[in-house]
């Protein structure tokens, strides 16, 4: 199993995502394509491909983003598993023809989600109601033509979509560690959110539920990868 990663920014990594990619014996590599000279591998050489998040906007005018787009296309097209993260999901919406713009709030922090009926027949959520889980965006997107809704916040009602059985979008954060959150808050390129907070955010809040929310789903979405695996086959056996 090879995965290709597209980071946006240095410190937004795959996370727990990564730990539960090379317990499964995954090879990982990846792109940083903000960077001068950054060289992009065959996308059709890897089992799936993950998108990042970032704290620039989809609607910037930025060359490697525009790539990316076309890379998703290639890969809906060819039925490639695709998940997105946070901006991540941003860009497969956008790459799918929907909009993106500000959302009417920003969303950062411990907020809960809500999976909708959908969810239950879902490879990915099934079995899951309600969870506490990490945000940081103020952007959102409409939902892709064909995009089937699994889950929703009170802030953001897009937060986790599916477009057939390869492309996965979620809004919000399943990959952070304790860490992860605390070097996101004195990055420079967030010190403005974190200025807005009234609060400051608590690291390790709800952080044991959701290492073991991002086993589940994670663990499922990696599954998914085998050869041969099907999502019947997956609910299946849930």
């Amino acid at each position: 199993m090879r995965v290709l990663a597209f980071r946006h920014v240095p410190f937004e990594g795959l996370g727990l995502l990564e730990d539960v990619l090379r317990r499964r014996g995954a090879s990982i590599d990846y792109v940083d394509g903000y960077e001068a000279g950054a060289v992009i591998p065959a996308a059709e050489a890897y089992t799936a491909l993950v998108f990042l998040g970032g704290p620039m906007s989809v609607n910037d005018d930025l060359d490697y983003l525009r790539c990316e787009m076309e890379i998703i296309r290639e890969a809906a097209a060819r039925r490639q598993p695709v998940l997105g993260i946070c901006l991540g999901a941003q860009l497969i919406a956008k790459a799918m023809g929907a909009r993106v713009q500000p959302n009417a709030e920003k969303e950062i922090g411990w907020f809960e989600l809500e999976f909708t009926s959908a969810a239950a027949h879902d490879p990915l959520f099934a079995g899951l109601s309600k969870e506490v889980v990490f945000h940081w965006h103020g952007e959102t997107f409409d939902l892709p033509e064909g995009a089937e809704l699994l889950a929703s916040s009170r802030a953001c009602q897009h937060q986790a979509y599916r477009i057939g059985s390869h492309l996965y979008g979620f809004q919000f954060h399943l990959e952070v560690t304790p860490a992860m959150v605390a070097d996101w808050c004195v990055q420079d390129e967030n010190c403005g959110d974190v200025r807005e907070l009234t609060d400051p955010i608590d690291r390790v809040e709800n952080s044991l539920r959701l290492a073991e929310l991002a086993e589940i789903v994670f663990g499922r979405w990696c599954d998914s990868l085998r050869p041969g695996v099907t999502p019947q086959a997956q609910l299946a056996i849930l």
